[in-house]
């Protein structure tokens, strides 16, 4: 028996990947870890055993780093099961404690294990959780630790009032205008990713290529009936589409998760209006929240990506702090070696992002 003293688990034992359609985390979906699979990554399914609660599931994620070096991730997991205590204590002794279990359940070449653990903080000026020792923080996060989630829980005019006025006058000020939010299927992903080039440009973003979006599509298509649907939006004018958004509904939770905007009529505010539709079409799905998935830290008039901040937090909704990307060593000389790698990478884009932000002298 191992894990945290008041919560302890038993172990973890392999299972089909389909466990994991139990999962309330798109990104710990099988859906998720299928998808994966079909870009290099291996996806594996666990079941962590729990003295006291019934099992729940744990996808795992590995790529090669270089020949005979991998290593393994674990988006937004381990989840927790109901009633497991609110303790920094606690919730550090599981994630050893799954580290430790996990580590002869992977590939002899694994050189670590890292972890997006899906519990929180909330406030704009909170601190987010701690991650202890051994645990190392990563050279950069994968998903987005910091976010916006918006309570679809009441009616449209209370979800509207949490809004900053701005915001609403935003939203009328674009259905006044002709803007018309439509849902597409995924013959317009060729719209929505010249937009997104604009939008990477404009931003300093990296993007994938639009075969990584069509095949997320193609890959929602054939697999149905498991918990998510994603949606693709866009926002016209008289013809011409001039923003797009990629929604993913799943469980309770809607998830924003990609954006793009060309460089004309900006003034229509057609963001706003896509952000609305998504909510409203959100919550007549059942979805109780949606998630803007990201923003900076915290409200920084100089960080290069403030603009983004501001745009998601006028929505209302709870901004929450998740600890981000945090590393568990089984080989510590590889993984040395790609942390220095990642953060070198990771600085110069931020340089690059901070370069643009200056020139466009925002």
């Amino acid at each position: 028996m191992a894990g945290p003293g008041q919560f302890p688990i038993r172990g973890l034992i392999p299972a089909d990947l389909a466990s994991c359609n139990r999962a309330s985390s798109f990104l710990q979906s099988a859906f998720w870890g299928s998808f994966k699979a079909r870009f290099g990554w291996n996806a594996r399914a666990f079941l962590i055993e729990w003295e006291y609660a019934e099992p729940t599931p744990l996808l795992v994620i590995r790529r090669r780093l270089a020949p005979g070096i991998t290593f393994a991730y674990v988006p937004w997991g381990p989840e927790l099961p109901a009633g497991f205590p609110d303790s920094d204590n606690e919730r550090n002794g599981l994630l050893l404690a799954v580290a430790d279990h996990l580590k002869p359940l992977l590939s002899p070449d694994t050189a670590f294990i890292r972890f997006d653990p899906p519990w929180y903080s909330e406030g704009a000026d909170a601190a987010p959780p701690p991650v202890f020792q051994p645990f190392a923080r990563s050279g950069a996060d994968i998903q987005p630790p910091d976010t916006v989630i918006v309570s679809l829980a009441e009616d449209e005019e209370a979800i509207l009032s949490q809004m900053k006025p701005k915001w609403r006058y935003n939203i009328r000020l674009a259905e006044k205008k002709g803007v018309t939010v439509r849902r597409q299927d995924a013959g317009g992903l060729d719209t929505f990713y010249r937009l997104y080039g604009e939008t990477a440009k404009r931003d300093g973003i990296a993007i994938h290529g639009i075969d990584y979006y069509k095949t997320l599509f193609s890959h929602a298509a054939d697999y149905p009936g498991n918990g998510q649907d994603l949606r693709l939006y866009t926002a016209d004018h008289e013809g011409e589409t001039l923003a797009a958004v990629i929604i993913i509904f799943r469980g309770t939770t809607a998830t924003y998760l990609y954006g793009a905007s060309g460089d004309t009529k900006r003034n229509l505010m057609a963001p706003y209006a896509l952000q609305w539709q998504a909510m409203k079409d959100a919550k007549a799905a059942g979805c109780l929240e949606y998630d803007l998935f990201g923003i900076p830290p915290r409200d920084d008039p100089g960080h290069p990506m403030a603009g983004l901040y501001r745009f998601k937090t006028g929505f209302g909704g709870r901004i929450i702090h998740r600890p981000g990307s945090w590393d568990y060593t089984y080989r510590h000389v590889m993984r040395r070696l790609f942390n220095a790698a990642e953060t070198l990478r990771k600085k110069l884009r931020d340089a690059k992002k901070r370069q643009r932000y200056r020139k466009n002298g925002l």
